[in-house]
Order: structure tokens, then C-alpha cells, then sequence
């Protein structure tokens, strides 16, 4: 078995294909390194670091040197996780019992995080010979009928401060080490309570691509092109003009809901009760990538609002260690999923409601982000009280049966 395994992984690692299309990308590049993060957290051992830096090197060393491979930086992310892969599942091969459990639940569950990044761009791919046509004027006529362009208006922030941007760059594409983090430290807690966490980051890709389709989009660099974020149209013009879909080829159907700002809110939520400085990373990531994602023109507002019911379904559809009988959970889902497709319908059908007043704009982003944070906080205290309520259960049972 360990033959297996450790052939597999450093056939990959070695494979050309997969270091062109993977080990060199930034995004997934981060993805492979954070089986470094999880290792790191669960083991804390001296002896599994010396064993990845050496497994990297060596991986390095073929890749570059023998294979002569293209050098590229952002390789020596991906050399350092594929050696944290390695010998994580050398570990999973040779613990027993508990520890057993423990790395297989760290393995297979960021193996299948990584293999779903590595299919997001075919999805994606897809979507946009589905879809030629997208509904960017729709979203950015409600970023309009607010009476701000926040999108612009982060995007020249950020103009203004190279500094501020990179950071918001380095932030937006390191999302896959906070979701490790965030999981990691909820494993070493509670395994059982941990797999929930990891199986809402595990499918937040694909019902976000199911979404995509539903109304496919691009963000506002992608429709304006080089006058954003500089050149942002007048917003009386904009609301005057006819709201049609637009021809937009060949960038990714990806706007709405924002899965960046899906994935770090379920990392907020899921850092709840972990340590000071848990919470603090949760917290840096969500400000910086809630800034990033519109400032450097992938999303409209809009993407970022529809993003909190999106998460609240998600989140209920993957704690099934709550029954869906619970008010909580129920309310959740189906306050979630509602929410995510009214605004869907309204910003297809409905585009000028918005106009009417920009008062109505704004309840409707206070209105939803304010039941999501508070319907996701009850969900999250029935989560927190489950464990506690099912040890009484068994305890009475046990005193029952003695008795």
C-alpha cells in the first residue's frame, strides 16, 4: 500500500501535464500546499516536517533538473504540498485506530478539495460555450440603483495603493490555506464535527457552478475592459440605458454568487470557538478578500450580497449531524435557498424594481445579510449543542438499562 500510494503521488508530482496545468497555477498551487497546513496542525512533529522538506527537495530536484521543466515560483508551493500528500498518506498507511481515522479524514478530504479545483476550470469551461451571452448589465444595474459603484470605487482604492493590492491579490488567491486551517483545527478538536466543515467546502465548487448557469456572468473588469476601474459610466446613463445580455467570450461564467466570498464566510463561521489566533486569520481573510474580490474586478456587489444566503444553504445542507426536523437547520435551508433564488429571479426579471427608489436596493442587501448572520448563528448553536445532547442521551440510556 505504501508502494501504491507513494507511486501515485510522485507520478503526478513528476507527470508534465499535471506541472503545466497545476503545479505552476497560483490558485492551485496554494490548493496542493495546503496539505502542508493540515499535516502541520494534526502532527506537529519535527520528524514529518524534515520528512516533506526532503520529499520536496527531492521532487524539486527531478522535476527541474531531470525532467527540465520550466522553473516557475509558484512550483515550490506545489513541490512542498505534494511532499505533505506523500507522507500523510504514509501515515494514514501506518497508524492504527484512532490516529488511523484521524489522517484519513485529513487525506481524502483535501486530496478531493484539490481534484474539485482541477475540475473547476473544465466546468467552467463549459459553462462558457453554454452560456455565450451573460448577464452582466443586470448585476451591474443594481450595483448602479444603490447610487455608488462600490466596484469601481474599491478597484481605484486599490489603484491608488500597489501595496494594497497586492496584498488583496496574495489574499484572494490563498483561500484554499484558511479552508486547511479552519478544517485542520476543527479535526484535532472533534473529527465528527469536523467532517461537516470540510464537506460545505467540498461542495460549495460545484453548486456554484450549477449557479452559474442558472445566471452566468463575468464581473465588471470582463465588460469593461480596460476602463475599469478608472472610467466607471455615469450612473444616470446607466439607468436610463436598456438592460440586455451581452456577448462576452471567452473569460469564465463566475460572477454570481461570489464562491471567494462563499468560502471565506463558511471559514468565518467555521472558525467559531477555535483559538484567538484561528479567528484572527478567518477574520484578515474575509475583510481582505470581501475588498479584493470587487476591487480587482471579478464581482459585482451584488455577487458579494447573494454570497450570505448561498452560504447559509450550504451550511445547513452539510450539517447533518443536526436533524432536518430541527427548526434551526430547517430555517436555514430553506431561508437560504429562497434567498438565493429570489434575488436570482429579481435580478432577471424584475431589474427595474431597483430603480424605482434606492431605498429598495438597500433594505433588500441589509435585509439578507442581516437573516443570514442571524439564522446562521442559530443553526450554529444547535451545531454546538448536538455533541452535548446525544453524550446525555447515551448516558441516560446506559443509567437506564443499569437500572
Amino acid at each position: 500500500m505504501s508502494a501504491v500510494v507513494a507511486g501515485s503521488i510522485l507520478s503526478l508530482a513528476m507527470s508534465r501535464n499535471f506541472y503545466d496545468s497545476s503545479m505552476t497555477s497560483a490558485f492551485l498551487a496554494l490548493a496542493i500546499a495546503s496539505a502542508f497546513v493540515i499535516l502541520v496542525v494534526l502532527r506537529r512533529s519535527w520528524s514529518d516536517l524534515v520528512l516533506v522538506l526532503l520529499s520536496a527537495a527531492i521532487i524539486a530536484f527531478v522535476d527541474l533538473y531531470v525532467r527540465h521543466f520550466p522553473y516557475r515560483f509558484m512550483a515550490w508551493f506545489s513541490f512542498v504540498g505534494m511532499g505533505s500528500f506523500l507522507v500523510m498518506a504514509l501515515r494514514t498507511v501506518w497508524s492504527e485506530k484512532q490516529d488511523r481515522k484521524l489522517m484519513l479524514c485529513a487525506f481524502l478530504p483535501t486530496a478531493l478539495f484539490v481534484a474539485s479545483d482541477y475540475m473547476a476550470s473544465t466546468l467552467l469551461d463549459i459553462t462558457e460555450k453554454l452560456h455565450p451571452k451573460v448577464f452582466d448589465l443586470y448585476l451591474y444595474y443594481f450595483d448602479c440603483s444603490l447610487g455608488v459603484q462600490i466596484s469601481f470605487v474599491l478597484g481605484q482604492l486599490l489603484r491608488g495603493a500597489p501595496w494594497l493590492r497586492f496584498a488583496c491579490l496574495a489574499f484572494y488567491l490563498a483561500l484554499p490555506l484558511p479552508l486547511a486551517l479552519v478544517y485542520a483545527a476543527r479535526l484535532r478538536q472533534n473529527v465528527s464535527a469536523a467532517l461537516p466543515v470540510m464537506l460545505a467546502f467540498l461542495i460549495t465548487g460545484p453548486v456554484g457552478i450549477l449557479f452559474y448557469n442558472v445566471l452566468p456572468a463575468c464581473g465588471p473588469v470582463h465588460l469593461f475592459g480596460p476602463g475599469f476601474p478608472l472610467h466607471p459610466p455615469a450612473i444616470a446613463d446607466v439607468m436610463r440605458s436598456p438592460v440586455v445580455t451581452v456577448l462576452i467570450p471567452h473569460d469564465a461564467r463566475n460572477a454570481i454568487p461570489s464562491l471567494h466570498m462563499t468560502w471565506v464566510l463558511l471559514v468565518w463561521w467555521g472558525s467559531r470557538k477555535l483559538s484567538a489566533w484561528i479567528r484572527g486569520v478567518a477574520f484578515t481573510f474575509l475583510a481582505f478578500t470581501t475588498l479584493a474580490t470587487m476591487g480587482i474586478g471579478e464581482h459585482y456587489f451584488v455577487d458579494i450580497v447573494v454570497a450570505y444566503p448561498c452560504a447559509v444553504m450550504i451550511v445547513a445542507l452539510c450539517s447533518y449531524t443536526v436533524s432536518f426536523s430541527n427548526a434551526a437547520r430547517r430555517l436555514a435551508f430553506l431561508w437560504g435557498t429562497f434567498g438565493t433564488l429570489l434575488w436570482f429571479a429579481l435580478l432577471s426579471f424584475a431589474t427595474p424594481v431597483f430603480g424605482i427608489s434606492r431605498a429598495i436596493p438597500w433594505v433588500m442587501v441589509v435585509v439578507t445579510i442581516a437573516i443570514s448572520v442571524i439564522v446562521q448563528s442559530r443553526l450554529q448553536k444547535e451545531l454546538e449543542v448536538q455533541p452535548h445532547s446525544e453524550m446525555t442521551a447515551t448516558a441516560e440510556k446506559v443509567m437506564a438499562q443499569h437500572a
